[in-house]
Order: structure tokens, then C-alpha cells, then sequence
């Protein structure tokens, strides 16, 4: 009887993990979901739209690559103070001043990458974005089914040295829509040698 509880025990305590698991990969791939919908009504929006006049008026929707849970990733923080700031290059002549302000570590099938994290320095005067963090950075997609620019992921300063990396928030500079921009150039340091198959896909205005 004794061996029967025990073995009920263990039944029910996996099944709990198993729903746990379940329920934060099923939130996962919602807040996916969100921000790529989020970004489809900025872009549908004629007021806040990085397209050409001509794109808009035929838009229905960025091509996104499938949301896939493979690309969401837990990543380690590491802070890196007292770096020195530096003028990040542009697509245009613009050079915003920028702070490594730490590293990401994580790996991703089966290899271990790294990204930095940078800090802009102008943002840093602004309440609304005075914690706010940008990861550029290219991989082997580029010029094939993304944008040859490389893409972005927006980040707040993180509160543990956990964090989730999810790369189906990736998204194209304003540079891939119009030539009227100025974009940062992801740096060399933040270039994966992998594909990621995830986030936005490069536009077809055709």
C-alpha cells in the first residue's frame, strides 16, 4: 500500500510538472503572438508606419517566419560596467553614441552563442525609455529570407541574470522599408553563425 502512494505521488508531481511546463510554453508563444500582431497595427498605421506611401496602401500583414519555441531560449546576464561609450555606424551619416551595457549567453541547438547588449545613451534622458536596451545582430538568414541589415530585439535592463531571449521578436530596421532612415548597423561582435528562422521575414514590396 505504502509502495502504491509513493508511486501515485510520483505519477501526480509529474503530471503537475508536465501542465507547469505546458502553461509557460503556451504563455510563451502568446507573448509571441502579441507583439507580432502589435507590430502588424503599428505598420498598418498610417501615423506611426515605417512604409512608403505606395507599400502601405497595399499592406496586409509583415510575413513573419513560423512562432517556434526552439528560438525562445534562456539566456545569462552578465553586467559589463565601466565600458566607454562609442559612435555605433549607420546606414546613413548619423553615429549615435551607444554603451555596451552586458552580455547575453545562451545556446541554441546545441552551441553556445553570445550577443551584447547596448544602451543608448540619448535614451537615457528619456523617462519613458531610460531602461531600455537594444540588440542588434545578423545571422545566416540575411539576404536570403531576411533582411540583409540584420534585425532587432528590443530589451529593459533585466532584473535577474535570467532572461528570455525570444527571437520571434525580431524585427527589420525602418532601413528595409524606406530609404529615408538612418539605421544602426549591427556590430560584428553580434553576428550568429546559425540561421534563426524566427521573427520577421524580409519585405516584399513586389
Amino acid at each position: 500500500m505504502y509502495k502504491i502512494k509513493i508511486l501515485r505521488l510520483y505519477i501526480f508531481s509529474v503530471l503537475v510538472g508536465l501542465n507547469t511546463i505546458m502553461a509557460q510554453e503556451t504563455d510563451l508563444i502568446t507573448s509571441s503572438e502579441e507583439f507580432q500582431n502589435e507590430l502588424n497595427k503599428e505598420y498598418a498605421n498610417p501615423e506611426e508606419s515605417p512604409l512608403e506611401e505606395k507599400d502601405l496602401n497595399n499592406f496586409e500583414g509583415l510575413e513573419f517566419f513560423e512562432i517556434n519555441l526552439e528560438y525562445i531560449v534562456k539566456a545569462e546576464f552578465i553586467r559589463t560596467p565601466a565600458e566607454a561609450p562609442f559612435a555605433m555606424r549607420t546606414s546613413k551619416d548619423e553615429m549615435p553614441v551607444y554603451v555596451k551595457y552586458g552580455e547575453l549567453y545562451f545556446e541554441l541547438k546545441g552551441e553556445d552563442f553570445r550577443l551584447n547588449l547596448y544602451q543608448n545613451q540619448e535614451l537615457t534622458q528619456d523617462p519613458e525609455y531610460f531602461d531600455y536596451l537594444f540588440l542588434p545582430f545578423t545571422d545566416n538568414t540575411n539576404g536570403e529570407s531576411s533582411y540583409g541589415g540584420g534585425r532587432y530585439i528590443d530589451f529593459r535592463i533585466p532584473e535577474s541574470k535570467e532572461v528570455i531571449l525570444d527571437f520571434n521578436k525580431a524585427y527589420n530596421p525602418y532601413c528595409a522599408y524606406s530609404g529615408k532612415y538612418s539605421c544602426p548597423i549591427p556590430p560584428k561582435e553580434n553576428d550568429l553563425d546559425i540561421e534563426i528562422l524566427a521573427g520577421v521575414k524580409a519585405f516584399n514590396n513586389h
